[in-house]
């Protein structure tokens, strides 16, 4: 490929002339398909031309190909797509959309859209060119690594020229980057609310404090592993007493999340159960978000209990559109009424909700 671009680039210089290649001269845009009528006669010309379209075609479905297949994969994992973008015609049609509005915002220009391909391109060999170099440096090739350092060097001053020379390229593409953060965005604050854990296991001390429980009413309380000493759990015990003015002979299992990465959007949920300082019963949990693991845990052991189960919060100091905003980004924040929204939108029969109570 890299030959037949340095020849071709060659061949059009030395034989077609320079007011040719000007906007509006017969070879701009086109100079291989003007050499062709002009020196090997229209017929031939012409089949080059009906090659040259059926050619970009295939490279426009392929592209259209490698979106549908990455789309899928990759977006709604991290929650920033539709349920529908995992299915094929929907997205064909988002994309055509979107490659119309390009079409209509330049004007059907084939040298701004051509710009647009070829920084495409440039930035895909450069990046292609710096994970080669990185794979180089893990493999503690050092002679290796200098060479391929050079490669994507030399495109990422390419790239930056092309950028600056045909910034067309940028703008059609940020159309498309825009239109899909947008999309993502709004699809992942809708889906907030969603349950998002695919599957609920307990180890078998987890399984063992929730058969205990399952005689009498199941109370858990949500606790924020701070120091995890015998204070804590102490104090989180009377707290929780005094705000809900329950008796001391009432029973208690502490729940504790610790939030992993909170891009995940969908993953399966392992509760390990512990005790410690010789007392105090702990559920632990790794999630992506707090509430929504919270929220599955207790939808869990309805289940499998047959009982509804309670658990109990503290209200978070702080701003409520802040704390709101952690849990959008970061998992965390205002856990206790996003915990029964969640629980909420998983289980409309109200009499079979499990019990969220905040002092």
């Amino acid at each position: 490929m890299s030959a037949f671009l340095v020849t071709t680039s060659f061949i059009t210089t030395l034989l077609i002339p320079e007011k040719e290649f000007e906007d509006g001269g017969d070879a701009n845009g086109r100079a291989l398909a003007y050499l062709a009528h002009e020196y090997l006669g229209n017929a031939f010309g012409t089949l080059y031309d009906v090659s040259t379209i059926a050619i970009l075609w295939f490279a426009g479905a392929s592209a259209m190909a490698g979106l549908l297949n990455l789309m899928p994969r990759y977006l709604p994992r991290y929650g920033m797509a539709p349920h529908w973008a995992r299915a094929v015609r929907p997205m064909v049609i988002v994309f055509t959309l979107v490659g119309f509005l390009v079409t209509w915002i330049f004007d059907a220009d084939v040298d701004a859209q051509g710009g647009a391909y070829a920084t495409g391109v440039l930035v895909l060999i450069s990046s292609a060119a710096i994970v080669v170099t990185i794979a180089a440096r893990k493999a503690g090739q050092r002679g290796w690594t200098i060479a391929f350092a050079v490669i994507p060097a030399v495109f990422l001053y390419t790239t930056v020229l092309n950028v600056i020379e045909r910034p067309d390229g940028v703008k059609i593409g940020a159309c498309f980057i825009a239109a899909i953060i947008l999309a993502s965005l709004l699809s992942r604050l809708a889906r907030a609310f969603e349950l998002r854990v695919t599957s609920v296991e307990l180890d078998d001390m987890a399984e063992r404090f929730v058969r205990d429980m399952s005689h009498r009413r199941i109370r858990f309380i949500a606790n924020e592993p701070d120091q995890r000493d015998k204070a804590e759990y102490r104090d989180k015990i009377e707290q929780i007493r005094q705000d809900n003015d329950m008796p001391e002979q009432e029973d208690f299992v502490f729940v504790e999340v610790t939030v992993t990465d909170p891009s995940e959007f969908e993953a399966g949920l392992t509760v390990r159960g512990e005790v410690l300082h010789d007392r105090y019963r702990v559920l632990t949990l790794e999630s992506s978000s707090v509430p929504n693991s919270l929220a599955a845990l207790l939808l869990h052991v309805r289940d499998s209990t047959g009982r509804t189960p309670h658990i109990y919060f503290e209200w978070t100091e702080g701003n409520p559109f802040a704390n709101f905003l952690r849990f959008f980004l970061f998992g965390q924040g205002e856990v206790a009424p996003v915990t029964r929204e969640v629980l909420r939108e998983a289980e409309p029969d109200r009499a079979r909700r499990p019990r969220v109570h905040t002092g």
